[in-house]
């Protein structure tokens, strides 16, 4: 070959120089339904961009619908690419349909708390609020006042259980100017003829502990009169321990139920009670007083029978136990009893301190009331529970 001969011509591979060749159908740029760019713009599923620019006539297009240079078919590549649907389109669309905001909704079961009563209704309700938190709990008053009541009666009872001992007779016969028997009782036997009453006012034994007691002289010790009287005695006194057992049992329930139920409910029941027991220990110590006698007899008649009490100076319970005794024994009564009510009253005076101490406890309790029935309810709207707190 030499070189002027004619250099054979390289086919043309372009598809652009012939957009018609079907065997360059896949290089052609495809549209989002899967069709290619000579598709009709109007085909289903085609966005509207797409629709627009398929629309619009172009002078650099031919009329096959091929991009008549490359500028202009990557341009519309470009188009096309734009308005691909995402991959997530349907799931897009779906979550968009699901948060949209629904023109009904069904009310909600405590719909009706949110309306607001009216106003004189309002008013009315925070009235009966107010005036039920002001009045307090009927069952810790009962208790304080049952707590005021029961102290006197205990302090009076173990004041006598005191008295009722062989150490308060010891003191007594043995104490200086203590009136001596003049029937020949020394003090040895006094002692120990006395520990014998004592002893059986105590204990559960029959009037046979007393009445088969004999002196040196193998006489009987106590009369039979002497013997029933001191039966009867020993019936008040053992009612009256029992009585007292009983009132410490319910005033330690009490004090436990006010301890839990109520802060300075037992300090204000010993006060109260403290109170009661000076007044009527005062008031009997200025009955006995003023006439000694009188008062003796008094109490006899209130708990024994006319007749059953009284005894002859020659009796061994008056040579055991003469008047001064009970003197004695109505001194130490009274000074034991006015002692524990007076250290009571100090103790439980309600001074500033012990008062801000016990309203404070009080607000807590309630604070922590109301936030308990607050929680009981986390479920209600806020608006529920604002309209209830307005009422």
């Amino acid at each position: 070959m030499s070189d002027k001969s004619p250099k054979p011509q390289e086919p043309d591979t372009d598809v652009h120089e012939d957009p018609n060749e079907p065997a360059f159908d896949w290089m052609k740029p495809k549209t989002s339904s899967g069709a290619t760019e000579a598709a009709p713009a109007a085909t289903a599923g085609a966005t509207p961009v797409t629709a627009k620019a398929s629309a619009t006539p172009s002078t650099a297009t031919p009329a096959s619908g091929q991009p008549g240079s490359r500028a202009d078919r990557k341009a519309a590549e470009a188009a096309d690419a734009g308005t691909e649907t995402p991959l997530f389109a349907d799931t897009l669309a779906e979550a968009s349909t699901t948060n949209a905001p629904s023109h009904y909704s069904e009310p909600l079961p405590t719909s009706a708390l949110q309306i607001r009563p009216p106003d004189d209704e309002v008013a009315r309700r925070n009235a009966e609020r107010e005036q039920a938190a002001k009045v307090k709990p009927i069952g810790p008053r009962i208790f304080q006042v049952l707590l005021a009541v029961f102290y006197p009666v205990i302090l009076l009872v173990l004041a006598v259980r005191a008295v009722t001992s062989p150490l308060f007779l010891w003191v007594e016969y043995n104490r200086p100017g203590f009136p001596g028997d003049g029937y020949g009782f020394s003090t040895d036997d006094r002692m120990t003829y006395g520990s014998y009453a004592v002893d059986y006012l105590s204990n559960w034994a029959g009037p046979r502990y007393l009445g088969g007691l004999v002196n040196q002289d193998g006489e009987k010790l106590f009369t039979d009169s002497e013997v029933s009287h001191m039966a009867d005695v020993k019936l008040v006194i053992l009612s009256a321990f029992g009585a007292g057992l009983l009132l410490i049992i319910l005033s330690i329930i009490a004090i436990l139920y006010l301890r839990k139920r109520s802060n300075g409910g037992i300090r204000r029941g010993l006060f109260a009670g403290s109170i009661v027991t000076l007044v009527i220990i005062i008031g009997l110590t200025v009955l006995a007083a003023l006439s000694w006698q009188q008062f003796f007899t008094e109490f006899h008649r209130i708990f024994f029978a006319n007749g059953t009490w009284t005894f002859s100076l020659e009796d061994t319970l008056i040579r055991l136990f003469p008047g001064q005794f009970w003197i004695d024994a109505g001194i130490v009564i009274g000074a034991l009893v006015f002692l524990a009510a007076t250290l009571t009253f100090i103790l439980t005076w309600p001074t500033k301190r012990r008062r801000g101490v016990a309203s404070r406890q009080e607000e807590e309790n309630e604070n922590a009331a109301a936030s308990n029935e607050e929680s009981e309810v986390p479920d209600l709207p806020k608006e529920t529970t604002e309209a209830t707190r307005q009422r």
